[in-house]
């Protein structure tokens, strides 16, 4: 089955306390462990240990980011074709990389990023009982998201980038935006049949743009920007609706810099649905649908 779906992201921050405060009392994030330079955390409705990891460092920005594999034999499998394409791997036994942590195949894909392809990490539920639960669990704080969704990251060959994780991740291009010379400025690729579990917009190699977390509807996304407002909480951009994916989207930054994303909506993408193509004159359009324009600073890694 390969690739199941985006796993986790390890951002920096150089308050970790302050940082904490605000995962799980702003975003609503739940801490499953800490150790004196990392904190994990989770959605309330994850069943595994972490999908976001914070790590204390001078600067922000996107330490490692992880994808889920249905099974071990995966990670060989991807050892291999990663090898064959001139990538050197690293593997690191369960419990390697910390409280948690699987089975895991490390390697720095083409765009600088550093990927992890994880299998087994610990699973501990998601605070429901197995037998008539109810919708969620009492006592949520913030947002409180369910789960993560996706990762949007920058680099300087978005062909390139997207090349590598379609022909040898699997990935499947579910939409793009195009310049008028024909070279990929934005691309999404997904493993989930959703719009996107990752994307890339050019950029700096290695670059952060954000990572989005998942709400259940458009209320949920407005209650969330009323959180953001009512903690100080700058917002970035939104909520508004998004021309690529259809879905809808809110941002604002967490307080080491890092951007981030509530996301909902979207459309079902079979593994047969041929990609969509916006042109360069339309990228406003596919980014802000609703303002038809996007501002140059958004597209830069941090505010």
């Amino acid at each position: 089955m390969g690739i199941l779906r985006l796993s986790h992201v390890e951002v920096r921050c150089p308050d970790l306390e302050l940082s904490v405060a605000y995962y799980t009392e702003v975003v609503g994030l739940i801490e499953t462990a800490r150790e004196s330079d990392r904190v994990w955390l989770k959605g309330w409705d994850e069943q595994q240990h972490h999908s976001m990891i914070l790590r204390y460092a001078p600067t922000y920005g996107l330490e490692t980011l992880g994808f889920k594999v249905a099974e071990m034999s995966d990670l060989d499998e991807y050892q291999e074709r990663i090898e064959q394409a001139g990538i050197s791997t690293k593997r690191l036994a369960a419990g390697e990389l910390g409280k948690g942590s699987g089975e895991t195949l490390r390697f720095t894909a083409p765009s600088g990023h550093v990927v992890d392809l994880v299998h087994g990490m610990r699973q501990v539920g998601n605070m429901l009982p197995l037998h008539n639960p109810p919708p969620e669990p009492l006592g949520l704080t913030g947002i409180h998201p369910p789960r993560i969704d996706h990762v949007f990251l920058m680099c300087e060959d978005v062909d390139g980038a997207t090349t590598f994780f379609t022909d040898v991740l699997d990935f499947r291009l579910t939409e793009q935006i195009v310049s008028d010379d024909g070279y990929q400025l934005v691309t999404f690729l997904e493993r989930t049949h959703t719009p996107h579990d990752l994307a890339f917009v050019t950029g700096p190699n290695a670059a952060f743009h954000h990572v989005a977390y998942w709400v259940d509807d458009w209320n949920e996304l407005r209650r969330a920007a009323d959180l953001c407002a009512f903690h100080g909480v700058r917002i970035d951009a939104g909520p508004t609706r998004h021309g690529a994916t259809r879905g809808w989207g809110l941002y604002f930054f967490d307080p080491a810099g890092n951007r981030n994303e509530m996301y909902t909506g979207g459309y079902w993408a079979d593994p047969d649905r041929e990609p969509v193509t916006w042109t360069e004159a339309e990228m406003g359009r596919a980014i802000f649908y609703y303002e038809g324009v996007v501002d140059q600073r958004f597209l830069t890694e941090h505010s």
